[in-house]
């Protein structure tokens, strides 16, 4: 068709760089999908130390005025670290509908975070929680501090200021952070402060790397802020039915909440 239709910016985690094809498959399934590098790509920053809102601010308010993307307001997605940044974008900047976190963190993690007059630090780690197994791949899913307790409660986002709807997509064998611990702690915030409960859709045996559909399962590969190979968790048949079933979940939210009617990709990828 002709368009307008509804928008979509899409984050990837700490690989940096520019990922397009979940947003070329999206882009298939009828959204406009801006593909968004925030570190390591062109001029961007080459390293993951400190990230400042107003950069994704420009990005929305480009989504929102392009008159390709049917408002009024966009959707996000993001994986791992992209997950809270784009908790991070509902939480403070405006026009955003609906927010889908692949494994996503609610404390900012990794990198100093700056918006206008606020900074968030990230959440402490304690790198002796680092387990080496038999094959020399690092286990770094203890390696966090708790963003509940003491002045880690700073790096938790202030996620009760966002006004749109979100989705938790949780693997319950996510090695790389405790992605479940973070969606329930999501929701009991949003729950408190009078907000609607999240959606969470928990996969068992599913890993921390959810690609779309058939993507093979990623078990384990360096991860640039450790500087070693990390097990990324996942037992492959289950994982894989997780990638089919998360795809599903995430096109049916942003049909939902972006277009106001029910996906009509229930049987077909």
């Amino acid at each position: 068709g002709n368009g307008p239709f509804p928008g979509i910016i899409d984050l990837y985690g700490t690989g940096g760089g520019l990922p397009e094809y979940r947003a070329c498959l999206l882009a298939n399934h009828g959204f406009a999908v801006l593909a968004l590098a925030f570190y390591g790509y062109e001029d961007l920053p080459k390293e993951m130390k400190e990230f400042h809102l107003e950069y994704f601010e420009e990005a929305v308010n480009y989504m929102l005025q392009h008159t390709q993307v049917k408002g009024p307001g966009i959707g996000l997605l993001g994986i791992s670290k992209g997950g809270d940044l784009c908790i991070s974008m509902a939480s403070f900047l405006k026009g955003i509908t609906a927010t889908a976190l692949i494994n996503g963190s609610v404390a900012n993690v990794g990198a100093v975070l700056r918006y206008k007059d606020v900074t968030i630090p990230p959440l402490g780690i304690d790198a002796k929680r680092i387990k080496v197994n038999k094959s020399g791949i690092v286990d770094i899913v203890d390696v966090l501090n708790n963003p509940l307790e003491g002045p880690d409660c700073q790096s938790f986002i202030p996620l009760e200021k966002a006004e749109c709807r979100f989705l938790f997509i949780v693997g319950q064998d996510d090695r790389n952070w405790k992605s479940e611990f973070f969606a329930v702690e999501g929701s009991k915030r949003l729950q408190a402060h009078g907000k609607e409960k999240p959606e969470i859709v928990c996969y068992p045996g599913a890993g921390h790397y959810i690609e779309p559909p058939f993507f093979p399962m990623c078990a384990a590969s360096m991860h640039l802020l450790v500087g070693k190979p990390v097990v990324w968790g996942g037992e492959p048949k289950a994982h894989c039915e997780a990638q089919i079933d998360a795809w599903q979940q995430i096109q049916a939210f942003f049909h939902k909440h972006l277009t106001g009617k029910p996906s009509g990709t229930s049987n077909k990828l």
